[in-house]
């Protein structure tokens, strides 16, 4: 998986090692991976509990079949979904100015532990460590909860804090990405210790996980040179779009800088610092939490800077508690439509769904071993084809231009040419699109 490079960093691996421990170190691009050394001995588990396993066992094989074995009672099921409840969309009162978006991962979170459902919570924090700026700690009270608010794009590990809650007593709750939802699943599924200390997960919808450099980047962007600390990933604009937000840090004299992140670029359809295993994975709503919480970024929701969430919840406790909110209006939420809600992570779908055939077979040609995809069998145009292709360029060479330039302008003017040919061959493939629906249109 490390030599691959379809290592995500989730460290749940780490649990597993029969004899000396594993631990998690920064490679060269930016990301947190497991440190292979000769006194190590895995065992089979260590790759049974890996999101990204390519050799999974029948009743784990994808996110269908775990979705069964810890959601098969839900009421609903989609195929882009997974299984559900309800589908919603909606903001909390109490933290929807102090979060990234609408405030229910942070509400979900202390209703948790207000009502005695979980004693702590594992959540990303700032860190102490002089190498991190974040990492996940264990949450006991509502103040350290509350702190944790706010996404991070940067790269962090359960590793550490998994080990630490073995040595305490009660229930735990965990946020995470997908591929860390999953990982999490196939460690309960092979130890029920971690099923019954771990009974609520929030997963957060997740458009790729950054490298550190991706923060580094945006603070010498800003105006930073030298060392930072601080890095907000997600400063609102209430008086503008909910899209119109900032990075921001502190240098080491204590000066803040902000950049808008619209001056910056596209960060996300580019693959700009992204972690090759995110194009490896198919679950785009966190289909395996217990709630999955994203971005309203649909109209009206998304011409609002103080930010809303859409929410599916997929447990029976998750769906309460929701509706809990709104009845003591602690929660302006509504039901959402489901085609709406697919609608607002459109842009995941197209990559990761429609794209990911294309990117199986690149990468099965130069004798890589993918996990099962369910969505692996589709089929793209030449124009889209030749996008796939740019953006694996760009992801590539993002992270070995940073590693050589470690100043944004010197990366921008590295970065100049593929970037500008992505952008044409998206703007190609836009029309290619637009030209289909109107032929189908005028068919219909």
């Amino acid at each position: 998986m490390i030599d691959e490079d379809l290592c995500i960093g989730c460290g749940i691996c780490t649990l597993m090692a029969t004899q000396s421990p594993i631990k998690m170190k920064w490679n060269k691009y930016g990301f947190l991976i497991p440190e292979i050394t000769e006194a190590l001995n895995l065992s089979d588990e260590s790759l049974k509990v890996c999101p990204f396993n390519p050799f999974p066992e029948k009743e784990v094989r994808t996110e269908d079949e775990i979705g069964d074995l810890f959601l098969g009672n839900t009421p609903k099921r989609a195929s882009k979904m997974g299984h559900f409840y309800n589908t919603y969309v909606g903001y909390s009162q109490e933290y929807r100015l102090t979060s990234s978006s609408g405030g229910i991962a942070t509400y979900i979170l202390t209703q948790l532990l207000k009502q005695g459902i979980v004693d702590h919570v594992i959540s990303v924090r700032a860190s102490s460590k002089a190498d991190s700026h974040y990492e996940y700690q264990i949450s006991s009270t509502l103040e350290e909860i509350t702190s944790s608010a706010k996404t991070k794009y940067y790269p962090v590990t359960l590793a550490t804090a998994l080990e630490e809650i073995k040595a305490i007593d009660g229930k735990i709750a965990v946020t995470g990405v997908a591929c860390f939802v999953k990982g999490l699943r196939l460690l309960q599924h092979y130890d029920s210790y971690w099923k019954d200390k771990i009974p609520f997960i929030v997963g957060i919808i997740c458009g790729g996980v950054k490298s550190s450099f991706f923060s580094d980047y945006l603070a010498s962007k800003a105006g930073v040179i030298g060392k930072y600390i601080q890095p907000q990933f997600r400063i609102k604009d209430i008086k503008s779009k909910a899209i119109d937000y900032s990075y921001g840090c502190t240098d080491d004299k204590g000066d803040l800088y902000q950049i808008k992140m619209r001056t910056v670029g596209d960060m996300w359809g580019t693959g700009l610092f992204k972690n090759n295993a995110c194009d490896f994975c198919d679950d785009v709503t966190t289909e395996l939490a217990d709630i999955s919480l994203g971005d309203a970024w649909i109209p009206p929701y998304s011409r609002d800077g103080k930010g809303t969430n859409v929410i599916v919840t997929r447990s029976l406790l998750a769906d309460q508690l929701i509706k809990e909110g709104i009845e003591k209006k602690d929660l302006t939420v509504e039901i959402l439509l489901e085609d709406k809600f697919l609608s607002s992570q459109q842009g995941s779908f197209n990559h990761r769904h429609k794209g990911l055939n294309y990117r199986v077979k690149q990468f099965t040609k130069r004798g890589y071993v993918i996990s099962p995809k369910r969505y692996s069998l589709e089929k793209i145009g030449i124009d889209f084809q030749f996008v796939q292709q740019q953006r694996l360029i760009v992801r590539k060479e993002s992270l070995e231009n940073w590693r050589k330039s470690s100043n944004a302008t010197d990366f921008d003017r590295r970065m100049y040419n593929s970037l500008q040919k992505l952008k044409r061959i998206t703007r190609i493939n836009h029309y290619v699109r637009a030209f289909k629906r109107k032929i189908k249109k005028l068919l219909n």
